[in-house]
């Protein structure tokens, strides 16, 4: 074994974890379809969102590692549930009204409320797919509709018939009992409304593999059940598919995790091995609310890269994942600057420490130098200041910063300032808040000042951070009331960057007409 694969076997990263789960399944023989198979679902009842983004992304990052410490080959599936009846019409779709009349149609039967698919569920599903191409996934998509449809799924569904009552057995034992009496595992699809229908089942022969119901108007009704004449209920669904496909990793939410006994059973039942499983916490958005596709609350993916990298997303996704986490637009300049950290970091670290780092991950073990030479946070300071309404403002500083940098030497850079200069404009100019300095805060400024004109020595970070401190070591305890005095007094915000790399960026003549426009109360609305 290459010295490479035994540090991946000892990582302790969490996708080298689940991925040594997996090859554990594979010790003894090899799976009779010849490769390792990943699978991440979607609902396309709505939009896309980002968490759906994060569900494919951590797989991807298990997959890869698990190419990492084997030769099996894998592949990646992305399944969508485009079958499922539309249940409510979401609010974040135009003229929600003329949907009303397509409840409980499948999503695929739905029209395309956007005008451009032939349904809602092809829009979804276009949607994510338009997503995912974006990152470069590799994986294979897999409409539910088409597959119940071309037969594909013929086999479960039989075999489903013929055990029958032991997977309602399962089911049963997790409903309440006014839903026993009405539940089958089987949703027949109506030949003339085109309606899921949630009825009883008075039959279901496994022989002639049909089911026989009556409809909501009570006239009895016999349908074969293969060829996409009837679908089976969701948790049932989620079993079946991963006997079907022959799953051997999915990951889901939080919320499913207490029905993963239920798919499990129902998948042994089948006649296959349960895959690994891997439960992740859920997104919330800026109320601590759950991210929901019909909603459209939280951040969408489009909304991200409207203000930073795809990298910066996927290391937000690494980190973390059994750690519920805020996905509102204010967690993006953090994640910027420490995908950057790890970037630099990954450049003088050993093996077993880059197998560690979450960049691996992310560029699969092809990870790229950092060209960011002021931080994102900097940027956004840089630019409130300067008022910064063009990247060309920003580049005014940092050239003068870093000379010889530019856009075309440093890409990733000039990518990171129209980030900054957007992100400003949408989201630190609306709440910036000047307040008028105190009676000592005023004379530390007036001294920090004097001290910046008085200094004709170097003019670098470290210089200039010692300025600041001697001005405010002697009037503040703690001193960090001196650095909040400075955010809040000359950059309208609780939070700022370490002052002295800032003088050095925006200038010192800069800072010092900063410090009197302050003083003067014209910052001050």
């Amino acid at each position: 074994m290459s010295s490479f694969r035994d540090a991946a076997m000892m990582s302790k990263a969490w996708p080298f974890e689940e991925a040594r789960k997996v090859l554990k399944r594979y010790q003894k023989i090899i799976p009779e379809k010849e490769f390792v198979l990943f699978e991440t679902g979607y609902g396309p009842s709505g939009l896309p969102h980002i968490g759906t983004f994060g569900e494919v992304a951590r797989t991807s990052m298990v997959m890869r590692a698990f190419q990492a410490i084997s030769d099996i080959p894998a592949k990646l599936i992305c399944f969508s549930d485009d079958l499922d009846g539309m249940r409510k019409v979401p609010s974040n779709v135009p003229n929600p009204d003329a949907l009303e009349q397509y409840l409980q149609m499948p999503l695929t039967s739905v029209p395309d409320p956007f005008g451009t698919y032939e349904s809602f569920g092809h829009h979804n599903n276009a949607m994510l797919r338009r997503f995912l191409d974006t990152f470069g996934f590799e994986y294979e998509f897999i409409s539910a509709t088409d597959f119940y449809k071309s037969g594909q799924f013929d086999e479960v569904l039989l075999r489903a018939a013929e055990k029958y009552s032991d997977i309602m057995k399962v089911m049963m034992a997790s409903l309440r009992e006014e839903r026993q009496q009405t539940y089958s595992i089987f949703l027949p699809i109506h030949p003339k409304t085109g309606r899921v229908m949630y009825v009883p089942m008075k039959s279901v022969n496994a022989v002639d593999g049909t089911v026989t119901f009556d409809d909501e108007d009570g006239r009895e009704m016999t349908l074969p059940i293969t060829g996409g004449n009837v679908k089976l209920q969701w948790k049932p669904d989620f079993g079946a598919r991963w006997a079907a496909l022959g799953v051997d990793f999915e990951m889901y939410g939080k919320d499913h995790s207490t029905n993963t006994p239920i798919y499990d059973r129902i998948c042994e039942i089948l006649g296959q091995r349960k895959p690994e499983h891997f439960t992740y916490e859920l997104f919330l958005d800026e109320n601590g609310h759950k991210i929901s596709k019909s909603s459209g609350n939280g951040v969408s993916i489009d909304q991200w890269l409207n203000y930073a990298s795809a990298e910066s997303l996927s290391y937000f996704m690494y980190q973390k994942p059994k750690t519920a986490k805020r996905m509102y637009f204010d967690v993006i300049p953090k994640a910027v600057d420490e995908y950057h950290q790890q970037l630099r970091a990954y450049e003088t670290q050993d093996e077993k420490a880059r197998l560690n780092n979450p960049v691996w991950h992310i560029h699969n073990g092809h990870v790229p130098k950092s060209d960011m030479v002021i931080s994102f946070a900097m940027l956004l300071n840089l630019a409130s200041v300067s008022s910064a309404e063009t990247k060309e403002t920003l580049w005014g500083f940092i050239q003068r910063y870093v000379p010889g940098s530019g856009p075309e030497s440093h890409p990733s850079m000039d990518q990171a300032v129209g980030f900054a200069v957007r992100y400003y404009n949408d989201f630190v100019k609306p709440t910036k808040t000047y307040r008028t300095a105190s009676k000592v805060e005023q004379q530390a400024l007036e001294a920090l000042r004097d001290a910046l004109i008085a200094h004709d020595g170097a003019v670098d970070d470290e210089t200039l951070q010692s300025i600041v401190y001697a001005e405010g070591r002697e009037r503040f305890d703690p001193l960090r009331d001196w650095f909040t005095a400075i955010y809040e007094v000359l950059l309208g915000s609780s939070q700022g960057p370490r002052f002295g790399g800032f003088i050095a960026l925006y200038g010192v003549d800069e800072t010092v007409k900063l410090i009197d426009e302050a003083l003067s109360g014209k910052l001050v609305p």
